[in-house]
């Protein structure tokens, strides 16, 4: 059996900062496994710009940001092996693995970091009705499709979710020439953030649909047709508010899920909020020497903050060579009112400092972040807007952390005084507004 220091599954922006920055702490042997042909991840794919403004505080392309990366990897002696697959981990951290150019082999690791990254939501997992033809894809699968083959997938295009994939591919789509009909959303708001859909929708002149859904779709051996409905406040199809598009392509954007087989085999408890790992606050999971970081982890927005996180892992998968381990009782964080989540979902009583990421469920605006430890108020943050599309965090120092006597301490979204949430703003389309449904049911034909 093969043995290493640290085994990292996954050489996307996730996996390699975590390899970085275990190197740094001096950690000399060092294997990231990936799947793929070459290192990289999603980045790869992803040709527009917006990356790295908070790390190296310029805009880069997404391959531009993973260069960053592997060229600060080429100065090290960590190995990366490509085109290898991680058929298992068990809970004593040996790995099971297979490539075309070394077969099966069997790794013994001192530690793990799982960065294996997300995947999308397929049409199966939503169960939209009506024809099995082709024309329909992933929005990711899209854009590979277009970045990398070369294959233009389509000429007249409907998204289905707004996720951020699908509204950087409604722009990219654009600007091959395709014509984009519609963004449609089952939400009241959008998934993906604000600067992508006035960049991506807005100064395109794209409609966003908010609270509609495809609920049929047409074509023999291809797409023909989709029909959108307006749905009502239990996301039910509101009869008489059908629109009928003409169209060869629709791009699906309706979310991202933890890649996390290979941590369930490996008896890592998951997290039914996230569906991901269980994390303690230095990313070790339940399984002692192995750590989780990325998208693997919970679906992050931005790559920078994938960074930050890895590279917080790979130190401590460090620490956790050295003989390093955390010390102190247990804080089980609690999502409260309106937060969806929250990472670390453990911390060790008498850490420094804990940075808490979590999304809301709704869209907010003028309210406040409150940390409870029963009905003490522990912390409170103002915000001005805060939307389920844009991850949100607070840090807590030690001051705030000693004051914690309970073990279930609660982050919560302060109730406004009176009235409901309010809405999401819709979004227009150059000063126009966003396109409602026609109750008529007439075919639009943009």
């Amino acid at each position: 059996m093969i043995c290493h220091e640290l085994v990292i599954i996954g050489g996307g922006p996730a996996g390699l900062a975590a390899a970085l920055a275990a190197w740094n702490q001096g950690v000399r042997d060092i294997l990231i496994l990936e799947r793929d042909t070459q290192a990289g991840g999603i980045l790869n794919q992803c040709i527009h710009n917006g990356f790295g403004l908070h790390r190296f505080q310029e805009e880069l392309t997404g391959p531009e940001y993973a260069g960053r990366f592997l060229d600060m990897v080429k100065d090290t002696d960590i190995q990366i092996r490509t085109d290898t697959m991680v058929l298992d981990l068990d809970g004593s951290r040996v790995l099971h693995t297979v490539s075309p150019s070394r077969g099966y082999e069997a790794i013994q690791a001192g530690a793990v970091v799982l960065a294996m990254g997300c995947r999308e939501r397929t049409r199966g997992a939503i169960s939209i009705p009506g024809a099995r033809c082709s024309g329909i894809f992933t929005a990711g699968a899209a854009q590979r499709f277009l970045n990398i083959e070369g294959y233009m997938v389509g000429k007249r295009v409907v998204i289905l979710g707004s996720g951020d994939i699908g509204l950087i591919m409604a722009r990219r789509m654009t600007l091959e020439g395709a014509k984009v009909l519609a963004c449609v959303e089952l939400m009241p708001y959008s998934g993906g953030l604000t600067r992508n859909i006035v960049q991506c929708l807005q100064d395109f002149d794209i409609p966003l649909y908010l609270s509609h859904t495809v609920i049929d779709i047409r074509g023999r051996d291809r797409l023909e047709q989709v029909v959108v409905s307006k749905v009502d406040e239990k996301r039910n199809p509101i009869p008489g508010t059908e629109m009928v598009f003409d169209c060869d392509t629709l791009l699906l954007s309706v979310g991202l899920l933890p890649e996390n087989e290979l941590s369930r085999q490996a008896g890592v408890e998951i997290d039914p909020r996230t569906n991901g790992p269980l994390v303690w606050e230095n990313r070790e999971c339940s399984i002692p020497g192995v750590f989780a970081c990325g998208n693997v982890l919970h679906v992050h927005d931005l790559v920078d903050y994938v960074s930050a996180e890895s590279e917080q892992a790979g130190r401590a998968a460090a620490a956790y060579l050295r003989g390093i381990h955390p010390e102190g009782s247990e804080i089980r964080l609690v999502n409260g009112f309106d937060v969806g989540y929250t990472v670390p979902q453990r911390i060790h009583r008498g850490v420094d400092s804990v940075e808490i990421f979590f999304r809301v469920r709704s869209v907010r605006r003028d309210t406040a972040i409150r940390v409870m430890d029963g009905q003490t108020q522990i912390a409170r943050f103002r915000r001005e807007h805060m939307a389920p599309g844009e991850m949100e965090n607070i840090k807590l120092p030690r001051v705030l952390l000693d004051r914690i006597q309970g073990d279930t301490p609660t982050v919560e979204i302060e109730a406004p005084a009176v009235g409901r949430v309010p809405d999401a703003p819709q979004p227009s389309t150059k000063g126009k507004p966003v396109v409602a449904a026609d109750p008529s049911g007439h075919t639009p034909n943009a």
